[in-house]
């Protein structure tokens, strides 16, 4: 279950991730056309439109079907939506004829062009209980805008086995990453699966382990200094070791390259660990992206999806009324949302810490890694900063470009989109 990222990638369960998806395409896009997903309601209920993209998990449409019919109070109506999310998304939120409802990432263009409204009131008695990640991450001058749906950690995992008989432990640095991904790699099975791509969704982790981040709080460019260059540098090194797998049949969100043994590595996220439990067993671990050297840091994305309510709803208080009832108040629907199809952390810390699935084995030391090193998105990074952040790697990663040259053109676009937004 993919999500927003810094970097911009399609995935499975995200959508133009760093490119800030729906808010940029929401500024552009005409505004959609009659067929709104809305039920007509009944017995005087109001009518509610929920969307979601196409979750890739047996059993994800059915369950939010059931959380909608159990509602009470509202006649809600799911649109699940395969394919372009975003787009379809982008183009509702401009109309009263799109959700009331809908499951996205925040970005401060979604506040500014006024297409969210803030929940603080229905969060103001739970906030306390949110991993701060979480209530961070959908703030904006001080204001809270989305419940948490799921929190999605992306680690490394890796064969036991395979590291054994090589005589490896478990990376510690980013060239220890590199080194072990060589000795495993086989005319059979390459070291390690980044994506297809060669290993753009690695940006933000990279960054992180170099002690780096995309803004400082103070919303200053922060991912162009020199141990920044040293860890983009590593990436195209991975890139061109030739134990990198490429051209999997799918893509690093499946975990299609490890279970299929294409791979001895794979970045994936807490959600394929019940699939490559199966076929493994006990012989799988997981690590945090390691860090850059001595001075760095591990570093874990910890992506996720967030409940909105759009501010075009014709019935904004009854969408925030359904919000609080399922992703707050109805603790056996998000249990159930959160693992019983993959495994997520429940965003919502007494929830995460009886859920028995994840305390035991690697995904124990997943949701470790997750609270000892997680990093999520800062709304204050635009889809333009997203934009020139991504071709910034794919310059370095796969063309060889050198990153002091590559580094000043994308800070110089941040910093012009810093100054446009806050002056």
């Amino acid at each position: 279950m993919t999500s927003h990222h810094p970097t911009a990638f399609m995935s499975r369960r995200g959508f133009l991730r760093g490119a800030g998806g729906v808010a940029a395409l929401g500024i552009l896009a005409a505004a959609c056309g009659s067929n709104t997903g809305r039920s007509p309601g009944g017995n005087g209920k109001v009518a509610l439109a929920q969307w979601y993209h196409q979750y890739g998990e047996a059993g994800t449409k059915e369950a939010a079907l059931r959380y909608a019919k159990a509602y009470p109070d509202a006649s809600v109506t799911v649109q699940w939506t395969p394919g372009d999310y975003g787009s379809k998304l982008a183009s509702g939120l401009l109309s009263d004829k799109g959700p009331d409802v809908f499951e996205s990432q925040l970005n401060i263009a979604m506040v500014q062009s006024k297409q969210v409204v803030a929940l603080d009131d229905i969060m103001e008695d739970v906030k306390d209980d949110f991993n701060e990640n979480d209530i961070t991450t959908n703030t904006v001058d001080g204001k809270i805008y989305g419940v948490r749906m799921i929190d999605d950690p992306q680690l490394i995992y890796y064969r036991k086995s395979l590291l054994d008989k090589a005589g490896l432990k478990p990376p510690t640095t980013v060239d220890d990453l590199i080194e072990t991904a060589k000795a495993l790699t086989t005319d059979k099975m390459k070291g390690i699966f980044v994506g297809n791509d060669g290993g753009l969704a690695l940006g933000g982790p990279a960054l992180w382990s170099s002690g780096g981040s995309f803004l400082t709080p103070e919303r200053s460019p922060n991912f162009a200094g020199p141990r920044a260059a040293q860890a983009f540098s590593k990436l195209r090194e991975l890139h061109t070791s030739k134990a990198l797998l490429l051209g999997a049949p799918t893509d690093w969100w499946d975990p299609g390259a490890l279970i299929n043994e294409l791979a001895a590595m794979q970045w994936i996220g807490l959600w394929a660990m019940p699939a490559i439990q199966k076929k493994f067993g006990d012989d799988i671990g997981v690590i945090a992206f390691p860090k850059l050297d001595a001075q760095g840091k591990d570093a874990v994305y910890s992506g996720g999806w967030t409940q909105f309510v759009s501010a075009k709803s014709k019935n904004v208080e009854a969408a925030k009324k359904f919000v609080r009832w399922l992703w707050i108040d109805k603790a056996e629907f998000q249990e159930d949302w959160c693992l019983s199809y993959g495994f997520h952390i429940p965003p919502r810390k007494s929830l995460a810490a009886k859920a028995s699935k994840l305390q035991a084995g690697p995904a124990a030391d997943a949701v470790r890694l997750a609270a000892d090193y997680g990093n999520t998105d800062n709304p204050a990074w635009t889809p333009k900063m997203g934009s020139a952040f991504g071709d910034m790697l794919t310059n370095v990663i796969k063309k060889g470009a050198d990153p002091a040259t590559e580094l000043p053109k994308a800070e110089k676009t941040v910093q012009t989109e810093l100054d446009r937004l806050f002056g």
